[in-house]
């Protein structure tokens, strides 16, 4: 299992209509991401900042990615969310998130 962050800034002229879709995510948009091997996905807001945390437990990441953005339904969700989003420059390639590099994980205590 690997953990991922990303953030994205909000456009605040599109804050409501955004924390609109998200009260009612789509079954179809969350069946993909559950397919993709996506997991314990939460998206958090601090003013205009979003942030985003999942896990994967694939074994293809980019594959598995690939196949998310190819479902008619995501892309269709995109239609709505993307526009409501303002990336940073460091975004890179395709994306509207930008990656977060992970410092410091708490894991479990060891075994006495």
């Amino acid at each position: 299992m690997k953990r991922h962050a990303q953030t994205v800034r909000l456009r605040p002229e599109r804050r409501e209509e955004y924390l609109a879709l998200h009260r009612a995510v789509w079954p179809e948009v969350e069946a993909a991401l559950r397919a993709a091997h996506f997991r314990n996905y939460t998206i958090f807001l601090r003013g205009d900042v979003l942030f985003s945390y999942f896990e994967y437990d694939g074994d293809d990441f980019d594959a598995d990615v690939a196949a998310i953005a190819a479902d008619p339904a995501t892309q269709r969700w995109w239609r709505l969310t993307d526009p409501c989003q303002q990336p940073w420059s460091d975004t890179g390639a395709g994306g509207t998130w930008s990656d977060l590099e992970e410092v410091w994980h708490l894991t479990e205590e060891p075994a006495q």
